[in-house]
């Protein structure tokens, strides 16, 4: 007869606010948006909700916030329309929702889960999503463009600019400073893990370009039996190195904890890669991971009575909850 009770893990709600070349006058902002995320999710999480309200939670308090590539803030394509994408997964059933290629909506996230929940499918994109957001009571603004922000559009100014200047699609560079996919990653005392991301993509992407955040493997995994990630930064290296599943099979096989699996994966994905990418992990134990090869990347996570978060590599910031 086995006796022997069952595992509890500290539930922990881990966010990041996207990872690029952020100015330092943009730290403020991330790190109070990342640590407000957090805070919703862990409430959440704790008020009785499951896994995946905690991170879908987390993820909508960020796609209200300008200073985030998600929603509101999204960044805009060469056409100057804001077009997302988002997903979340669960990882007791590994069930998943994708959505790309929408438009006019402020939670992509709210109608990827609407995709796991309500449909037979996984992934939905550009009018067949649009049409099942309607079907679904998903608000559309209307009109149409409320979503483009003053930020955007200097953003994909600036853009246009660089490439007048000679520089390629990939190295373009604004100077007006990357706002950041978002994700959010959750356990809950049982070790169940949820995951979900939402991102507009890059500034000044071809018309139908699609990035990693939609994608189960890339952008996005979820694992009672491994952990869970959440990436940001360049998402056709993303997908090129398969980086979230990458990480899990750390995890899973190797028997790394969360942060050297996080480390070890973008370090030779930016190694052999060039480009450069962040992620969040929680592995089965409730430990944390955040790393990224970009210059920042904004993070904060819930645990307990306290607050962690930071922007550069090596900040470890703490306050009480």
């Amino acid at each position: 007869m086995n006796n022997q009770l069952p595992r509890q893990i500290e539930p922990v709600v881990i966010v990041h606010g996207g990872a690029g070349d952020i100015p330092d006058s943009r730290d403020h902002e991330k790190h109070q948006g990342t640590k407000l995320a957090a805070r919703l999710g862990y409430d959440r999480l704790m008020a009785g909700g499951s896994v995946l309200d905690a991170v879908e939670e987390a993820v909508r308090s960020m796609e209200l916030d300008e200073n985030f590539n998600a929603g509101l803030g999204s960044v805009l394509n060469l056409d100057g329309v804001v077009s997302m994408e988002a997903s979340i997964m669960s990882g007791d059933d590994l069930k998943a929702g994708c959505v790309t290629l929408v438009e006019d909506i402020l939670h992509p996230i709210t109608l990827a889960r609407r995709v796991m929940e309500n449909t037979n499918h996984t992934f939905l994109g550009a009018d067949g999503a649009m049409r099942f957001a309607r079907e679904q009571q998903i608000e559309i603004l209307d009109p149409k463009g409320q979503l483009v922000t003053q930020h955007a559009k200097d953003a994909l100014e600036a853009f246009k600019r660089d490439k007048a200047k000679g520089f390629s699609t990939v190295n373009a560079k604004t100077e007006i400073g990357d706002v950041g996919t978002v994700g959010a990653v959750a356990i809950d005392r049982n070790g169940n893990i949820a995951v979900a991301t939402s991102t507009g993509g890059m500034t000044g992407k071809i018309v139908g370009r699609i990035g990693d955040t939609p994608l189960i493997g890339s952008g996005t995994y979820a694992d009672n039996n491994a952990g869970g990630v959440s990436t940001t930064g360049h998402g056709e290296t993303i997908m090129r190195y398969n980086v979230a599943q990458k990480i899990l099979q750390r995890i899973e096989y190797l028997n790394e904890d969360a942060q050297t699996a996080t480390r070890i994966v973008l370090e030779k994905m930016t190694e052999r890669l060039t480009h450069a990418a962040g992620a969040i992990t929680i592995d089965i134990n409730g430990n944390v991971g955040h790393y990224f090869t970009a210059k920042k990347m904004a993070w904060a996570y819930r645990k307990a009575n306290h607050i962690y978060y930071g922007i550069r590599i090596g900040d470890n910031f703490v306050e009480p909850a």
